[in-house]
């Protein structure tokens, strides 16, 4: 039974970090961009004032209202509207992500205190710290950083062709 469970796991921790590093790759830069162009001196000032418990709420607030798009996401891919679906799917997890990594990075000292959260969290950390010694993630860290590395080449390449054209031109 091991034998057979063993490479399903690696697959679907595969998938599962996959997905999540490609969202928290848009979703981070997004974040920070939003950090940098946007002031909310009264917001993040009145957030970081909330008690250990009402930032557990604040902190729940976008998983609640934004988790719901995943099966309406679902739904409209069920119903041939796969674009829309998709759409929906993507800005939804987007929108869930980078609210809910803002907030944690504003509140996580208070989260802290709360024991269950403290738990969980580490139980979270080691379940990651887990999958990533494992040797599907290091495959899937690998075929990450050479697609990185291809797309950064093909960039170059395809921005030095155009230099060179618009220079020719001149």
């Amino acid at each position: 039974m091991k034998r057979i469970l063993k490479p399903i796991t690696y697959i679907l921790a595969a998938i599962y970090f996959l997905v999540d590093a490609v969202f928290m790759a848009v979703a981070r830069p997004i974040g920070r961009w939003i950090g940098r162009h946007f002031e909310f001196r009264r917001l993040r000032a009145w957030i970081k004032s909330l008690p250990p418990y009402p930032s557990l709420a604040l902190f729940s607030v976008p998983v609640i209202i934004l988790e719901p798009i995943k099966p309406v996401a679902a739904y409209l891919a069920a119903t041939g509207q796969i674009l829309s679906g998709a759409v929906t799917f993507i800005i939804g997890e987007l929108l869930k992500l980078v609210l809910v990594e803002r907030l944690f990075h504003l509140t996580r000292d208070k989260l802290m205190r709360i024991p269950a959260f403290a738990w969980a969290y580490g139980k979270v950390v080691e379940v990651r710290e887990w999958l990533q010694a494992t040797e599907a993630w290091r495959m899937v860290r690998a075929l990450s950083h050479a697609a990185k590395d291809y797309v950064v080449r093909a960039r170059a390449r395809l921005v030095g062709g155009f230099n060179r054209l618009v220079t020719s031109r001149d």
